[in-house]
């Protein structure tokens, strides 16, 4: 196993495919983690928390849809989703080429 901080720093990165595609910032980071956790040291840990972030965004927006119908509160969850999903990737990145863990607020760990 080697140490490839960049390899954590583009997988990170990766989840802002979702403001260009809409779907790539799960699908591309996914594909990374699944081919290279058993050769980039730590890469294991940074997926399943990418994974375990993206998951959770995704079922909060879920959750959001219908408030937004409903009582016009779910775009404020919406756009807070908004804001999570575009800083955290980077501040996670930064933290990944520092050699540090990665932390994704309000996570739910699907994947241990």
């Amino acid at each position: 196993m080697k140490q490839d901080r960049s390899v954590l720093v583009i997988t990170h990165l990766s989840q802002l495919l979702d403001l260009i595609t809409g779907f790539g910032g799960f699908v591309v980071p996914l594909i990374l983690w699944l081919t290279q956790r058993e050769r980039v040291m730590a890469m294991d840990e940074h997926g399943k928390s990418i994974m375990n972030f993206q998951i959770s965004m995704f079922i909060y927006a879920i959750i959001c849809i219908p408030l937004t119908l409903l009582f016009g509160l779910g775009a404020l969850g919406l756009a807070a989703i908004a804001i999570l999903c575009f800083v955290f990737p980077i501040i996670n990145a930064i933290k990944a080429n520092n050699g540090e863990r990665p932390s994704y607020p309000l996570s739910m760990h699907f994947i241990k």
